[in-house]
């Protein structure tokens, strides 16, 4: 059967990264201008600078179409069609959750969040669920900040705010950055600067621990078997 994709598209794209961060083959970074703006010094006062905890596992999204809840991969296909048993697991999770997707999530729109279950680079001792939302969206459109927490916050997890009084340098961030918010065994591996101007997303920016070894606690990298941060 051909995989089916109900957005029609990628359920996420990439994040570009700030300069000095650990980047892999297909990664870009922000422009200079964009790098200065999360780091140094806002445009004006109508730059509102947001930085939270980058958390380590799958990308994962729900989406409400045609009324119907669907968990899908980051790639857009639905994740009980996956391989792999974390995404198996993440369409289970939606499926026990329906109602507060339902609840949540208006026609057309989808939210995007971390799936913890399975440990990647980053071990988690959860004392929350284990999906964290960080993103809610309607085609390509991000919900600014406080539209989206506003809408969420009483339905999910969502990332750890570590600043948001302006720029805020990689320095900073790093000493912000322990002990994690989520419960990280391992180093926290970095974080997400979200720029918002005039109430709308702007753009976004990461940046990645040079040190970060991807995928070190999966089966198929590491050799062993797979590490569960949750199993329901």
């Amino acid at each position: 059967m051909e995989p089916i994709k109900p957005l029609k598209a990628k359920a996420y794209g990439s994040i570009p990264h700030l300069p000095n961060s650990r980047m892999g083959p297909a990664d870009h970074h922000v422009s200079p201008g964009q790098a200065r703006i999360c780091c140094d010094k806002a445009r004006d006062k109508h730059d509102l600078v947001i930085v939270q905890e980058k958390l380590d596992g799958s990308c994962t999204a729900v989406a409400k179409i045609q009324g119907q809840i669907i968990a899908l991969g980051r790639a857009g296909y639905l994740a009980e069609t996956s391989p792999y048993e974390q995404h198996q697991l993440f369409a289970q999770w939606v499926q026990d959750n329906q109602k507060r997707f339902s609840d949540c999530l208006k026609e057309g729109e989808r939210l995007v969040g971390e799936w913890l279950a399975q440990a990647h680079s980053t071990r988690y001792t959860l004392h929350h669920a284990p999906w964290v939302v960080f993103d809610l969206m309607q085609g390509t459109t991000r919900q600014p900040f406080a539209s989206m927490m506003d809408r969420v916050s009483e339905y999910f997890v969502t990332p750890r705010v570590l600043s948001a009084d302006g720029p805020c340098d990689v320095e900073t961030m790093l000493h912000l950055l322990e002990p994690s918010g989520h419960g990280a065994v391992d180093p926290v591996e970095g974080a997400v600067w979200r720029v918002e101007r005039r109430g709308a997303v702007d753009f976004l920016a990461k940046f990645v621990r040079p040190d970060k070894v991807d995928g070190i606690y999966l089966p198929e990298i590491s050799g062993l078997p797979a590490v569960w941060n949750w199993r329901p």
